[in-house]
């Protein structure tokens, strides 16, 4: 039976590096961030519902406009769990459909920032949370995305923090540059690719 991993991090914690590499073996990856951005911009029973809860102003030529969205829900709480409302269940949907395709791999990942935040990681067998200095991420993103050190804070305040996910994660890995991540991934797709969950 095949398993269903999920790996997740902070923001900037290098979820995508490790994922690529998991990649390179072989390993089919479901990144739900890039599925959700895609799924957004062509799902017009998405849109819909985005108008009806955020207005016309996260709108851009008819298509969400992913900046003004997170300008918005990264200030407001409640506007964050409506969008998460919205956007996850379609996510969900097209997870399921992506996994029966693959259903023929000894074990497949889920790539999602905010996995334990949404209560998926429920229905997958494990999860590899990634981990990073609050600091080294935080250069990170601002490095890779250009954006200002406040608006990078607002976006980690909405996630957990890492000793609250470690304690529901099937292994921690860190990603500070003290630990080579290329062994311990050979060691859990080793591990994987034969079933064995430890």
């Amino acid at each position: 039976m095949m398993i269903k991993i999920g790996v997740t991090g902070g923001i900037g914690a290098g979820k995508s590096l490790i994922c690529r590499v998991f990649s390179v073996l072989g390993v089919p990856v479901y990144d739900a961030d890039s599925r959700a951005r895609k799924i957004m911009n062509d799902d017009p029973e998405l849109h819909r519902k985005l108008l009806a809860a955020f207005g016309t102003g996260v709108f851009h030529k008819d298509r969400p406009d992913r900046k003004a969205l997170a300008g918005l829900v990264f200030n407001d709480l409640d506007a964050l769990k409506q969008l998460n409302e919205i956007v996850h269940p379609a996510v969900r949907s097209d997870f399921l459909s992506w996994v029966k395709v693959h259903n023929n791999q000894p074990y497949i990942i889920k790539e999602a920032a905010i996995l334990f935040e949404t209560g998926t990681h429920t229905e997958l067998d494990s999860v590899i949370l990634l981990t990073a200095p609050e600091e080294l991420r935080l250069r990170r993103i601002m490095n890779r995305d250009g954006e200002s050190e406040e608006s990078v804070r607002k976006r980690m305040a909405s996630q957990w923090p890492d000793e609250k996910k470690a304690a529901l994660a099937w292994q921690v890995l860190r990603n500070d540059g003290t630990v080579a991540l290329i062994p311990e991934i050979l060691r859990l797709h080793s591990d994987l690719s034969r079933g064995i969950l430890h």
